[in-house]
C-alpha cells in the first residue's frame, strides 16, 4: 500500500492522484480515531477550485460516522489550528496544498490541540483509510450534521487583532496574499497596527493561488515595494502559514534571516526561552553561527513544521521555524502564521527604528542553493552508488565550511538537493551537477 502522509498531510494533484473517495475515507477514519459520536470536528479550506469537492467528501465521511462537522469555509491554516485548539473540537481538517500550484490539493489533519498529528496517529489513520468501509457507520437517525459556522473565524481574528493593537507603527508595508486564504484576514489585522497597508494578489478565482505571487514567487512584491516607496513587504503563501519578507530596497528576506532577526532581538532582551532557536536541517549555517555567537543555541530537527514544534516543546524553546518561512512564536501561536510573523517583524523594526535591511545585516548567511528535481523513484537515492559518490566528491570540494543535504520531498514526487558553502560560485555549480545527476538516475 502506498504511504499517504507526507511532511504536511496528504497531497496530490486534485482529481488525479488525490480523489474524493480518499477524502471520504479520511473523514470516516478521522471521525473514528479522533472524534466519535458527540465530539464534533471542524473543516477549513483555501481558495482552490477543488476545495469544495474535497470538503464535501470529508463531510460525507465524517457525518456517516455520526460526527457533526462545522464548516469554516475559506480560512488561513493558522486560523483553523487556533479554532481547533480552542477546546470545542476533537479534530480539524484543512483542505489545502499550501504553497503548491492550484492543480494540487491536500488534506491536513489536526488533533484537539490544533497540532499536526504525531507520526503514530498518522499511521493509525492510514490503516483506517484502507479499511474505511469496514468501520461501523451510524444509523440514519444518528447521522452527523454539516453546520456552516463562519462566525468561528472571529475567535482567530479577535486574538490576532489584539496582537496587532499591541504593535503600533506608522510604517508603510505591502502584503502579497498569494490569491490564497490569508487574504480574508491579512489586511484587517495588519491595518490594526496603524500601518499603511497596500494589498497585492487578493483576487482569488480558484485557479490563481500562488501563481507568480506569494512566498514562493516574491519577485512581483519586491518590485512593488520599491515602486511604492514602502518600508517593507510581506509575502504569504496560499494558506498563510508561511511568510517571506522583502526589504525597502526590494531584497528578499527568507525565513532563516527573519528567524535570525527575531532571535537576536529576543536574546538581547533575555526573551528567548533557554536561549534556544529550533530550526530544520535545511536552515543556514550562517544563522547557526550568528545565534551561537550571540549566546544562544541552535536545535535542529527534520524538515516539517510539526517537527519544529515538537522540538520546541521538548526543549522548552519559544521560537522556531524553517527557511521556507514557517515561523512559530510559541507565546502567540502553536503553528506557523505568516501574519503573526509579519507583526513580529514590524514590532522589531518599530521598536529599534532600524530598517529591515539593517536588521538582516546582523545575520550573514552562507551561500546556499536548493534544487527540486521531479523524481519517479525519489526514495531510491540513498541506494544509488553514483549519487552517493557525487555527494562525497561535492563535500570534499566544499571543505569543512560546507555541506550537502539530499532528501526526498515529503509533499511531492521529487528529490530535493541543498548545497551550502563559503563560495557562492562553487555552491551553485555543485547544486546544478547533483540535480542533473539525480534527475538522470531517479527517473
Amino acid at each position: 500500500m502506498p504511504h499517504l502522509f507526507g511532511t504536511d498531510g496528504i497531497r496530490g494533484t486534485a482529481n488525479v492522484d488525490l480523489k474524493p473517495p480518499l477524502a471520504y475515507a479520511l473523514g470516516r477514519a478521522t471521525a473514528h480515531r479522533l472524534a466519535g459520536p458527540g465530539r464534533p470536528i471542524v473543516i477549513g479550506q483555501d481558495t482552490r477550485r477543488s476545495g469544495d469537492m474535497f470538503t464535501a467528501a470529508l463531510v460525507a465521511g465524517a457525518t456517516s460516522m455520526g460526527v457533526d462537522v462545522h464548516l469554516l469555509g475559506v480560512v488561513p491554516t493558522p486560523a483553523l489550528a487556533f479554532i481547533t485548539g480552542a477546546g470545542r473540537f476533537a479534530a480539524g481538517i484543512m483542505v489545502s496544498a499550501s504553497h503548491n500550484p492550484a492543480c494540487d490539493n491536500g488534506l491536513k489533519v489536526l488533533d484537539e490541540r490544533g497540532f499536526k498529528l504525531d507520526d503514530d496517529v498518522e499511521e493509525d489513520l492510514e490503516q483506517l483509510i484502507w479499511t474505511a468501509e469496514e468501520l461501523p457507520s451510524a444509523p440514519a437517525d444518528a447521522l452527523g450534521l454539516a453546520i456552516a459556522d463562519r462566525d468561528l473565524l472571529n475567535l482567530y481574528l479577535d486574538h490576532r487583532l489584539k496582537l496587532a493593537a499591541a504593535t503600533q507603527t506608522d510604517l508603510h508595508l505591502v502584503v502579497d496574499c498569494a490569491n490564497g486564504s490569508g487574504g480574508i484576514a491579512a489586511a484587517q489585522i495588519l491595518e490594526a497596527t496603524g500601518a499603511k497597508v497596500d494589498v497585492l494578489f487578493n483576487d482569488p478565482d480558484g485557479l490563481n493561488i500562488n501563481a507568480d505571487c506569494g512566498a514562493t514567487a516574491p519577485g512581483a512584491l519586491a518590485r512593488e515595494v520599491v515602486a511604492r516607496g514602502a518600508d517593507v513587504g510581506f509575502a504569504l503563501d496560499g494558506d498563510a502559514d508561511r511568510l517571506i519578507a522583502v526589504d525597502a530596497c526590494g531584497c528578499v528576506v527568507d525565513g532563516d534571516a527573519v528567524l535570525g532577526v527575531l532571535a537576536l532581538d529576543r536574546l538581547a532582551s533575555n526573551r528567548l526561552p533557554n536561549g534556544a532557536l529550533v530550526v530544520s536541517v535545511l536552515s543556514n549555517g550562517g544563522l547557526q553561527r550568528t545565534v551561537e555567537e550571540a549566546g544562544g543555541q541552535i536545535i535542529r530537527t527534520p524538515v516539517g513544521d510539526k517537527y519544529i514544534l515538537e522540538g520546541m516543546l521538548v526543549n522548552g524553546a519559544g521560537l522556531g521555524g524553517e527557511k521556507s518561512g514557517h515561523v512559530i512564536i510559541l507565546e502567540h501561536t502553536t503553528s506557523g502564521d505568516g501574519i503573526v510573523t509579519a507583526l513580529e517583524v514590524l514590532a522589531v523594526m518599530t521598536r529599534t527604528g532600524r530598517s529591515l535591511a539593517d536588521l538582516v545585516s546582523q545575520v550573514p548567511l552562507l551561500p546556499q542553493q536548493q534544487r527540486t528535481i521531479p523524481a519517479r523513484h525519489k526514495d531510491q537515492w540513498e541506494g544509488d552508488p553514483a549519487i552517493r559518490k557525487a555527494i562525497a566528491i561535492a563535500e570534499s570540494r566544499l571543505g569543512p565550511g560546507g555541506r550537502v543535504l539530499v532528501r526526498p520531498s515529503g509533499t511531492e514526487p521529487a528529490i530535493r538537493v541543498m548545497v551550502e558553502g563559503p563560495e557562492a560560485g562553487l555552491v551553485s555549480e555543485l547544486a546544478d551537477q547533483l540535480a542533473a545527476l539525480a534527475g538522470e538516475r531517479l527517473n
